[in-house]
């Protein structure tokens, strides 16, 4: 890829992996549905005599992406929206199919590196983290919700065992303004040494992100999204960076191409009731140790790709629910 102006302080993770799977095409339009810094938007440009499409609700992406849209004139087109709007800008824009999508979910390292914007427990700024900038934030929301939601909100999406514990310690500290302020809140909870290995408050942090951003639920739509405007063999590829994710993902290419789980020997076989939108998905890729040397954010990461089968579209065909797994029960 060519060198130019245009800055971009988040690497793009599994890059290579990534433009492999959508194997971009001349002529071809292609969806990028979580644009951040532009990283994949770009490869797939300078792969092929492409079009992409690139989608962020966070303004500041689409500003910053500026540069960019100069440099490939015609060729790439920022929407700053969600990417569970894509199939309504799609429709605006009377393109029937795509062919391929690649989604990078979760924060981007642009939005985590500036303490502005209320994400990270590295630096200290404002309880913010809203990705549209727009919204609840999480003073708003730490500051005002019942401290059994705060608790729902840190089992269901961060995992945390001791989430009543921690949503008490929340409660009783308010009014919370910064994140130094709530990340000690956290610590202080759950005992938290500095030699520890892991700092309890990322996962909290965590999970308050993805209740205020609705993280899980543009998830699931935007795979929907893939199954219906995808050509035949075109590519879905998904980044994610940790198990409720990649959970989300797997359950779905896998009962989209019909593999519906390992069936007893003793039972019959029942034949296939919904129709395959997608092939077998591909094995998981994850970052080998040259990448994660140069980029460690990239340890957690997991690529999941599949490809469009030839099944036409319907709205009327009954799916299978992209759930969102439960954990176990939590303790106080």
């Amino acid at each position: 890829m060519t060198s130019d102006s245009f800055s971009a302080p988040h690497i793009p993770v599994l890059l290579d992996e990534v433009i492999e799977a959508l194997s971009p095409v001349e002529g071809g339009i292609y969806i990028d549905g979580t644009f951040g810094a532009g990283g994949y938007s770009r490869a797939i440009l300078e792969k092929a005599d492409t079009q992409v499409i690139a989608f962020d609700r966070d303004p500041d992406a689409i500003r910053e992406g500026a540069a960019l849209v100069e440099k490939y004139k015609g060729r790439l087109r920022l929407v700053n929206d969600c990417f569970s709007n894509i199939g309504h800008h799609l429709d605006a824009l009377d393109i029937k199919a795509v062919d391929g999508m690649v989604f990078d979910i979760g924060v981007s390292s642009m939005q985590i590196d500036r303490p502005e914007r209320g994400f990270s427990i590295q630096a200290d700024g404002p309880l913010d983290m809203r990705m549209a900038q727009a919204g609840l934030s999480a003073e708003e929301f730490l500051n005002n919700a019942q401290e059994k939601d705060i608790a729902d909100v840190l089992y269901l999406y961060g995992e945390e065992r001791q989430s009543r514990r921690v949503a008490r310690t929340i409660v009783a500290a308010r009014p919370l303004t910064t994140t130094f302020q709530l990340a000690k809140v956290i610590r202080q909870s759950l005992g938290y040494r500095p030699f520890d290995k892991k700092d309890p408050a990322a996962h909290c942090f965590q999970a308050i992100r993805i209740h205020l951003n609705r993280e899980l639920d543009e998830l699931k739509d935007g795979l929907q999204t893939a199954e219906r405007f995808l050509k035949a063999k075109g590519c879905l590829a998904v980044v994610t960076f940790h198990s409720l994710e990649d959970r989300i993902v797997k359950h779905f290419m896998r009962e989209h191409a019909g593999q519906t789980g390992q069936v007893s020997r003793h039972q019959p076989v029942i034949p296939q009731q919904n129709p395959v939108f997608f092939s077998k998905p591909a094995r998981p890729v994850r970052a080998g140790e040259a990448e994660l040397a140069r980029n460690p954010r990239a340890r957690s990461a997991t690529l999941r790709a599949v490809y469009r089968t030839e099944t036409p579209f319907s709205e009327d065909i009954s799916r299978p629910d992209t759930h969102i797994p439960r954990s176990r029960r939590q303790s106080a």
